[in-house]
């Protein structure tokens, strides 16, 4: 077996996402637009993939790793890894943890297991929380403390046991008076057995930081995630003293498993936090895991993917929850990825998503609406 090409499946598709001006996602009326599948293509065995990646970052990674040995995937990681000093514009962590969770896919169909299962396996079936999108203006959306609450109350009433409220965000007005009134309306519409986690903007001051903490420590919140600049360790060293709720980060400081090193021996959240696309794939994201069990520390994962629920389905120690989200009153969640034959984190009766039980990753594609829809095709 040997890595012939790292290819880069292009294609169009309608969606109803729509990014304000600092890139926060909010429903939006139906348009084109372009997604991508990585597929590292394999002599003498199978392929694998994963959604995301660009043209740019695969062809680089193409030319390290043509020729390679597939199922030496921390080997190739190393390699992606320690090229980026010199493609810091392309190889970045969200293009080269395409690549290692395609390896990973490779890996799970050659030995015939779930991936979950490679990295150690533990449980099949993991809590979720619903995830909401960034708050908006719109009354109908997310725009005042009521349309939070409605909104809560409608995602517990679909069966999640758990909601983490993602509040308003610049361009929209973040003042902590309106985060705080939102959170509380929550807390007072779904009662106190609802799990409740905050993740707001995360540029506010330390003054702010703790004045939303302390509320939310009232309001008996699950936890506060990513209030202030993740480059200032001492500002969160800070934070974790100053209030009572349970502190989580980091979530996108760069340096993967060595800047989450350098929290933990710092003591500096209280909860450490991983997304596999967030610190470079499945590779690194298990070392960080092993990290944070070492110290005794749970570790909760960012976002909604296939590669997050396997590394969750292997985690002995929290991840206690799945992010299952973004999610807002006027987005269809499960229409949002035409290009799966089958969504890949439905929620099951008990507030629960299963870890994909097939070989592999577990993605199940349409190939024939991707292949109708492929650049290459239209071109």
């Amino acid at each position: 077996m040997e890595i012939r090409d790292i290819e880069t499946i292009e294609f169009t598709y309608q969606s109803t996402k729509r990014a304000d001006e600092k890139g926060h996602a909010h429903p939006g009326e139906p348009r084109e637009a372009i997604g991508t599948i990585t597929r590292v293509v394999v002599d003498g065995g199978p392929d694998g993939y994963c959604p995301g990646g660009t043209r740019t970052a695969n062809d680089l990674a193409a030319r390290y790793l043509e020729g390679a040995d597939p199922l030496e995937r921390e080997r190739r990681w190393q390699q992606l890894y320690r090229s980026q000093r010199l493609h810091r514009a392309s190889l970045v962590a969200g293009t080269v943890s395409r690549i290692d969770c395609a390896l990973w896919d490779v890996a799970g169909k050659y030995y015939d297991e779930p991936v979950y299962r490679l990295l150690g396996g533990h449980r099949d079936r993991i809590p979720a929380y619903a995830s909401t999108m960034v708050g908006d203006d719109d009354p109908d959306g997310l725009g005042t403390p009521e349309a939070y609450a409605d909104f809560a109350a409608e995602l517990v009433d679909r069966g999640h046991g758990a909601v983490k409220l993602h509040t308003w965000m610049p361009p929209f007005d973040a003042d902590p008076d309106r985060v705080v009134a939102a959170c509380r309306a929550v807390r007072e519409r779904v009662g106190p057995d609802v799990d409740l986690m905050l993740d707001s903007h995360h540029y506010y001051a330390r003054t702010d930081a703790a004045r939303i903490g302390r509320a939310l420590a009232d309001l008996e919140f699950r936890w506060f995630e990513e209030p202030m600049d993740e480059h200032s360790l001492s500002a969160y060293e800070w934070l974790t003293d100053e209030v009572d709720v349970p502190i989580v980060g980091p979530e996108t400081a760069e340096g993967g498993p060595y800047t989450r090193a350098e929290w933990l021996k710092r003591d500096i959240a209280d909860v450490s936090r991983v997304g596999v696309h967030d610190v470079g794939g499945l590779t690194p994201a298990l070392k960080t895991v092993h990290l944070c069990e070492s110290f005794t520390v749970a570790c909760e994962v960012h976002g909604a993917n296939a590669p997050n629920l396997h590394l969750l389905g292997a985690m002995t120690q929290p991840g206690e929850y799945y992010e299952r989200g973004l999610l807002h009153p006027e987005y269809d969640y499960e229409a949002a990825t035409p290009w799966l034959a089958e969504p890949i984190d439905p929620l099951n009766d008990d507030g629960t998503v299963s870890v994909p039980r097939e070989p592999g990753l577990g993605y199940d594609f349409d190939w024939e609406f991707v292949d109708a829809n492929r650049l290459e095709a239209r071109n």
